[in-house]
């Protein structure tokens, strides 16, 4: 019954898009061909008595993904990292979603904990508190170790969250592949890739041993930047499903007016947070991607306090050397030199006009840099740029992505704290530096030598290496062509969907369980 309960989910959850209002939003946003439009919507109207009605202060998509539960709120939370899949605005309204579930008991959180990690949480902790935070995935509980006295923080996963998130995944996978089959336009979206890249993600937030991984990680990168910190993990307290850190007190990096109440510099504030961002990604690589300010605090102290590392950025070395000169390009102005660095990169397909490429890229930074210091934004330079590679044949770079939204994040915090914050001012002396310790000489001496150890590490195997490839070169595998069903489908695309919309109408008197 997999596929019939499919079925009946994603009519359900079509409905719910339906009578929310969000279905022709979702629709548009994708710019969705119109045969998937017409099948999508005309499927799911006559069920729209089967759509929860959501909370009404919402708009349309986050109304619906909230009243659809855990999956489809995460889903939402990942899609708003993704504006180039939903479009910029519809990722600018889901990056509003907010985790708007109840609480689950404090005794079934203690009662997890004793599972996993086998002690009794009354023995481990002189105090457990009720829940302090409750999200899609888990909740966070305040704790006292009894030993030592040490405030912590104590993440457990929702009970069944990870059988409840398999249904839902199925049911995405399911709605990917019948988007593909019916539509063969719509792989342009990738759907697939992008129910994929959220199973990833979930996956990784599913198993809390990852997040600790990311977080001791994230503390070993950032242990001698000065006023930024990050909280230990406790290893003999953390698990798959349970998760202990220090406790982080201080002020909400949102509430301005008790900052400057406690005495902290805003605009120092500023600048050391987009600072540290930037110091993350381009020297390490690794960077918190969800780094708004509900993930920052500032102590006592003036430090800025990171958590929640389920969402973490990687970009390689290279990746990181051609960011940083992209950058650097923009805010010297020179144009040629950041078209090159597409073409080197191989961003950008050789058969275009280096030329050409490097006016519009012109067209994008110059009227950015002829704002005043309060409306620039490397954001939106980074938005524009991904349009014009777009159209220049550049294919989509997740990691990038990923960058660019955690920019605007970043700057969004940045300015809320200084909303003259010049972010090229800023970020210009973080930029540079990277750039000088790592397009130099000393750079190139140092590939050189990293290069060499390899090369000394495989030096046995190099004559047998370069044997079989220059075998496989003069003797290539024979290439079996595989025959395309999009032809011969395609036609049958709308009779699936009006098949489906028959079973559905017969499954309709056989009672199924959705939880």
């Amino acid at each position: 019954m997999r596929g019939p309960h499919n079925i009946l989910r994603l009519i359900r959850t079509g409905a719910t898009l339906e009578r929310t209002g969000a279905m022709p939003v979702i629709l548009n946003a994708l710019d969705a061909p119109r045969t998937l439009k017409f099948a999508a919507r005309f499927i799911v109207w006559p069920f729209q008595f089967l759509g929860r009605r959501g909370d009404q202060s919402l708009s349309p998509a986050p109304r619906a993904l909230t009243a659809m539960g855990p999956a489809y709120i995460k889903f939402g939370q990942i899609l708003s990292t993704r504006p180039d899949v939903v479009g910029p605005e519809l990722a600018e309204q889901l990056r509003v979603l907010q985790d708007r579930l109840p609480p689950f008991s404090t005794d079934v959180a203690k009662q997890s904990f004793k599972s996993e990690i086998g002690l009794d949480a009354d023995d481990v902790f002189s105090d457990f508190s009720e829940p302090v935070a409750a999200a899609s995935i888990a909740q966070v509980h305040r704790g006292e170790l009894k030993d030592t006295g040490q405030s912590v923080a104590i993440k457990v996963l929702r009970p069944e969250i990870e059988r409840a998130f398999q249904k839902d995944l199925d049911t995405f996978y399911f709605a990917a592949r019948l988007v593909e089959f019916v539509s063969p336009k719509s792989r342009r979206l990738k759907p697939m890739d992008v129910i994929a890249h959220f199973d990833g993600v979930v996956r990784g937030e599913l198993d809390l041993r990852l997040e600790s991984a990311s977080a001791s990680e994230f503390l070993a990168n950032i242990k001698e930047d000065k006023g930024f910190s990050v909280p230990s993990v406790n290893w003999s307290l953390s698990s798959r499903r349970v998760m202990t850190l220090d406790w982080a007190d201080g002020v909400p990096m949102g509430d301005v007016d008790a900052l400057a109440a406690a005495g902290h510099n805003l605009s120092e504030l500023g600048d050391r947070v987009l600072h540290m961002f930037l110091n993350h990604a381009l020297r390490d690589g690794f960077f918190h991607a969800d780094m708004h300010q509900g993930n920052l605090k500032v102590s006592s102290s003036g430090d800025i306090v990171a958590f929640d590392f389920g969402i973490m950025g990687h970009i390689d070395e290279y990746t990181r050397r051609v960011y940083a000169e992209i950058l650097f390009g923009f805010i010297k102005r020179d144009y040629k030199r950041v078209a090159q660095v597409h073409f080197e990169a191989g961003y950008v397909p050789q058969d275009q006009d280096v030329d050409e490429f490097a006016r519009s890229l012109r067209a994008v930074g110059e009227p950015i840099f002829g704002m005043d210091a309060s409306n620039i934004s490397m954001g939106r330079l980074l938005s524009y740029l991904f349009e014009v590679t777009e159209r220049f044949g550049m294919e989509t770079r997740t990691e990038l992505i990923l960058l660019q939204r955690t920019m605007v994040v970043v700057e969004g915090v940045a300015r809320s704290l200084n909303p003259q914050i010049n972010i090229w001012e800023v970020a210009r002396p973080i930029v540079e530096g990277y750039i000088k310790s790592n397009l130099g000489p000393a750079a190139v001496l140092n590939d050189l030598t990293t290069t060499l150890k390899v090369l000394a590490r495989f030096g046995p195997r190099l004559p047998s290496l370069v044997e079989q490839a220059l075998i496989k070169q003069y003797n290539p595998e024979p290439q079996i062509v595989k025959r395309s069903w999009n032809g011969s489908l395609k036609p049958f695309g709308l009779g699936v969907i009006f098949a489906c919309l028959a079973l559905l109408i017969l499954l309709l008197f056989i009672p199924i369980n959705f939880n």
